[in-house]
């Protein structure tokens, strides 16, 4: 592609940026980004050849890839397809789909918008925190291909392929529902967690010393932005509650073993625990 627009200068669309640079998949890679601090980041790291107005920066996309909050896409999409052509391919990177396929489903220009989430990411925020290979061997997920042109899903096809990932086709309904399990209730716990030894751990040097390699990725999560989750929750309330309830009623069950010292059934509920690593190797 000539030009790449990304949207969105921050941890995943800086990766992206890194990526397509280091792997030669664009002549030119444009960045929009209302921080100014990020912005210049993104320059000084070679992130982005230019940082230009948002009607600029559309002007000669191949593809317009927008990694911004998902509240803030909801706003933002439409306009976007409001100027780009029948040439041109918009995608997102956002964590929930239903709520932003529904906002633009009677845009003329639907069609040249394809929704994805690539399954990536790490807990640091900004363009600093753009890593190279992010992506590779990550599973990426294309909802509503029906609703898209047939050549931009190719064209976002091919660019998750030439990062390295692997393409998952869903409803987005069926997304948002899998995503909340496998990704959301799990920063919900870390946030919880961290909250929990915060309230009873004054000492924060104890926790620094305490702390094992266990605890660190059991709340690495908890570092995330609530810039960026805070809107995921919301757009995904209800299907993040069900999965949030599921999970309130299995500590329950584990508290009240713990309170009749039936270790017996703590063993059996561990032991099923454990076969997550048959799906998980």
């Amino acid at each position: 592609m000539n030009q790449i627009t990304i949207i969105g200068l921050g941890h995943i669309g800086g990766s992206f940026a890194k990526d397509i640079r280091e792997r030669g998949l664009a002549t030119r890679i444009i960045g929009v980004e209302n921080n100014e601090i990020h912005a210049t980041q993104a320059l000084e790291l070679g992130l982005v050849d230019l940082v230009l107005p948002m009607s600029e920066a559309l002007l000669e996309a191949d593809l317009v890839l927008l990694t911004i909050p998902v509240d803030a896409m909801l706003q933002v999409l439409p306009g976007i397809l409001d100027q780009v052509n029948a040439n041109q391919t918009v995608m997102d990177a956002g964590s929930t789909k239903e709520a932003l396929i529904e906002s633009v489903k009677d845009h003329a220009m639907r069609s040249r918008y394809v929704a994805s989430h690539p399954m990536a990411g790490r807990e640091n925020s900004g363009p600093g925190a753009a890593i190279s290979g992010l992506f590779e061997g990550k599973c990426s997920v294309i909802c509503n291909r029906e609703g898209s042109a047939s050549d931009a899903v190719a064209r976002v096809i091919e660019l998750y392929e030439a990062l390295g990932m692997r393409i998952v086709e869903l409803e987005a309904h069926e997304h948002d529902l899998h995503a909340a399990y496998v990704s959301h209730i799990s920063h919900i716990s870390s946030f919880a967690l961290a909250l929990t030894v915060l309230a009873k751990e004054k000492d924060e040097k104890r926790i620094f010393q305490l702390a094992s390699g266990g605890f660190d990725s059991t709340v690495r999560l908890a570092k995330s932005s609530p810039d960026m989750w805070v809107p995921i929750f919301r757009q995904n309330r209800d299907n993040v509650l069900d999965v949030l309830d599921e999970h309130i009623n299995v500590l329950s069950r584990f508290r009240s073993l713990l309170i009749k010292k039936d270790f017996n059934t703590f063993h059996e509920l561990i032991d099923q625990a454990n076969h997550i690593r048959k799906i998980l190797k």
